[in-house]
C-alpha cells in the first residue's frame, strides 16, 4: 500500500507538527531573489499534457538518483538534522499566501523532483542548492551536490506549521479542518492487491508551482511510471477544511490488472467493531473508520472498516456515482484516549466527481495490520473494463478534506457505531457459532419514534442463518439500534446488509458488511 516510511516513525513526532514530520519542522518563507530561478519559459497546462503523451507513448525510464549511496546514510535521525532555511521560502512576503517550503532527499525519498514557479503564464526552475539546508558540519547530506528537492509543503499563515504537502510517489496529504494530518490522497492507484504480481508505484516527477487569486495554490504535475503517465491540475484552498479541485489526464503505456481513480490511502486497526484484535491499551486506533458511497441513484451506504484476516478487495459496482470517501465519523476523545495523536481529529475526505464518472466500481482495500504504523486502507474508483495500453481517462473531481460529508441533509438516519460480541442471550446457553451485531444509527428523521411505531431492522447475509433481530431507540440518547445475530461456520467471510424500515419506506442508509466466522471465538 505504500512505498513511504512506516507510520509510527511519523506519528512518534506528533503530526499536528507537519505533513511528514520525519521531516523537520522548518522555518518561515524566502523573499524576492533569495531563491535561485532559471530563465522564464511559457507555460500551460495543456503543455503538461503533451508531456504525458509524449511519456505514455515512450518506453519507460527510471529516473537516475545521484548521490543514492549517501542518500541511503540519510535515515529518520539524520534526516530531523535537516532544517529549511526561513529566508530561502518561496513567497514568503506575500500579502496572501501560500508560502512554500521544500523537503531534503533521503533514504526514504531518494528519487528528486524538478519544481518550477509560475507567474504570467511563464514558467522559472526552482534550482535545487545546499545552502537552502542547514546540517550538522559532519552530516553526510553535505557530500551531496545536485540531489534535488523530495518535494514541498505550503505553510499556514504564521508560517510555523504546513496544511498541506506533497512527498513520496503520488501521495499528497492536508491537515484538514482540525489542522491535524492524517489520511492521504494519492495521483493513481496501479495494480494494487493485483493477482499478477506487486503494485506499482508511478511518480509525480515534476511540479510547477502557481499562486491562486484565493490565496491558495495551483499545482501542475506530471505523473510518470512503468505502465501509466499523466498530467494533473490541483487547485487547493481552505473553506471549513480544505478543498481541491482535480483535474487529470491518465495514459496507459501498458496493460495492467487494476486502475484506481482518485484513489484515498488511510490507517485502521481496530475499532468497537474489531476489540478482539486490539493489543493496546487504546479503546480505538484508526485514522479512518468507514467508507462511505452516495450511489448514482441516490442509495446512502456506510461499509465500517475492517481489519480482515487477510487481504480483501471488495467492489461496489455503481452508474455515475455521485461521490465517495473514507470518513473518520467518530470525534469522541474518550474513544481513543491519545492525546499525542489526536485520532478524533483526523480529517475525513470526500471525493465529488464534477464530470459523469460512467460505469464502473468504489473498491475497498484492506490489508492486515497488527500495529498504527501501516498504512493498510485504500478506496478508489476503478473504470468499467480491463485497462489496456492507450487507453486514455480525463478526469474532474473534487476532493474535501473535511469533518463530515460534505452537503449531506438529514433525509436518512446514519450510522454511528458498530459492535460485535457473543450470540444469544446473557445467562443461557450460548448458541454454537452465533455471533451478535448491534449497529447505532442517529438522525431527525428518527426522531417521535418510538418502540411501537413499526420501525424495523431489515437485514440479509449472504449465507447463514439470521436471527434475534430487533430495533428500538437507545435510553437517554438520541440514537437507535439495531441488533441481530448471525450463525455461520467455515472461514469464507459473510456479506451483511442492514437498514432500518418503517412504513415501507427507508429510514436509513444501507449499513453493509464483511465478517468472518470464527474471528470473534478464535482470538
Amino acid at each position: 500500500m505504500t512505498d513511504r516510511p512506516t507510520r509510527r516513525a511519523v506519528l512518534a513526532t506528533g503530526l499536528a507538527a507537519g505533513a511528514f514530520s520525519l521531516l523537520p519542522a522548518i522555518g518561515r518563507a524566502a523573499a524576492e531573489g533569495t531563491i535561485d530561478l532559471g530563465p522564464p519559459e511559457p507555460f500551460s497546462f495543456a503543455a503538461v499534457k503533451r508531456m504525458a503523451e509524449e511519456l505514455a507513448g515512450s518506453h519507460y525510464a527510471p529516473q537516475p538518483v545521484a548521490g543514492e549511496d549517501i542518500l541511503e546514510e540519510i535515515d529518520y535521525d539524520l534526516h530531523n538534522q535537516i532544517t529549511y532555511r526561513p529566508e530561502r521560502t518561496l513567497w514568503r512576503d506575500a500579502q496572501e499566501g501560500p508560502a512554500v517550503r521544500f523537503f531534503h532527499p533521503g533514504r526514504y525519498f531518494k528519487q528528486p523532483v524538478d519544481i518550477w514557479v509560475v507567474e504570467d503564464g511563464k514558467a522559472r526552475h526552482l534550482d535545487f542548492r545546499q545552502d537552502y539546508f542547514d546540517m550538522p558540519e559532519d552530516h553526510p547530506a553535505r557530500d551531496l551536490q545536485s540531489a534535488g528537492f523530495a518535494g514541498f509543503r505550503v505553510m499556514n499563515g504564521d508560517q510555523k506549521n504546513d496544511w498541506m504537502a506533497f512527498l513520496g510517489g503520488t501521495y499528497f496529504r492536508t491537515s484538514g479542518p482540525f489542522d491535524q494530518f492524517g489520511l492521504s490522497a494519492r495521483g493513481i492507484v496501479v495494480d494494487a492487491a493485483a493477482a499478477r504480481g506487486p503494485e506499482e508505484f508511478p511518480r509525480f516527477t515534476r511540479f510547477w508551482l502557481e499562486r491562486a487569486n484565493h490565496g491558495g495554490i495551483i499545482i501542475h504535475a506530471l505523473m510518470n511510471g512503468p505502465s501509466v503517465a499523466g498530467a494533473y491540475r490541483i487547485e487547493s484552498r481552505r473553506d471549513e477544511g480544505i478543498v481541491q479541485d482535480v483535474e487529470a489526464t491518465i495514459i496507459l503505456r501498458e496493460d495492467v490488472e487494476r486502475l484506481g481513480i482518485a484513489p484515498l490511502t488511510s490507517m485502521f486497526w481496530y475499532g468497537e467493531n474489531n476489540r478482539q484484535v486490539a493489543k493496546d491499551w487504546r479503546p480505538e486506533i484508526h485514522d479512518s473508520d468507514g467508507l462511505e458511497i452516495w450511489t448514482g441513484e441516490g442509495e446512502r451506504i456506510w461499509r465500517p472498516i475492517a481489519n480482515p484476516p487477510r487481504t480483501m478487495v471488495n467492489a461496489f459496482a455503481d452508474n455515475n456515482p455521485r461521490g465517495f470517501g473514507l470518513m473518520q465519523r467518530d470525534r469522541d476523545f474518550e474513544n481513543y484516549q491519545d492525546d499525542g495523536v489526536f485520532y478524533e481529529k483526523r480529517a475525513s475526505l470526500w471525493v465529488e466527481p464534477l464530470q459523469g464518472w460512467g460505469e464502473g466500481s468504489v473498491e475497498l482495500l484492506e490489508i492486515p495490520t497488527d500495529d498504527e504504523i501501516h498504512d493498510n486502507i485504500g478506496a478508489f474508483w476503478v473504470p468499467a473494463g480491463t485497462p489496456r495500453a492507450g487507453d486514455r481517462h480525463d478526469m474532474h473531481y473534487r476532493l474535501h478534506w473535511v469533518a463530515d460529508t460534505p452537503g449531506r441533509g438529514f433525509e436518512t438516519a446514519r450510522v454511528v457505531a458498530t459492535r460485535t460480541g457473543l450470540g444469544g442471550v446473557p445467562g443461557q446457553p450460548r448458541p454454537p457459532g452465533a455471533t451478535k451485531f448491534a449497529v447505532d444509527l442517529e438522525g431527525p428523521v428518527l426522531d417521535g419514534l418510538d418502540r411501537d411505531s413499526g420501525v424495523e431492522a431489515v437485514v440479509e447475509a449472504s449465507r447463514g442463518e439470521i436471527d434475534n433481530v430487533v430495533a428500538y431507540p437507545v435510553v437517554g440518547t438520541q440514537r437507535w439500534r439495531a441488533l441481530f445475530d448471525l450463525t455461520a461456520n467455515g472461514s469464507e467471510p459473510v456479506n451483511l446488509r442492514m437498514f432500518l424500515r418503517h412504513r415501507g419506506n427507508a429510514l436509513s442508509e444501507t449499513w453493509v458488511y464483511q465478517f468472518f466466522p470464527g474471528l470473534l471465538r478464535d482470538t
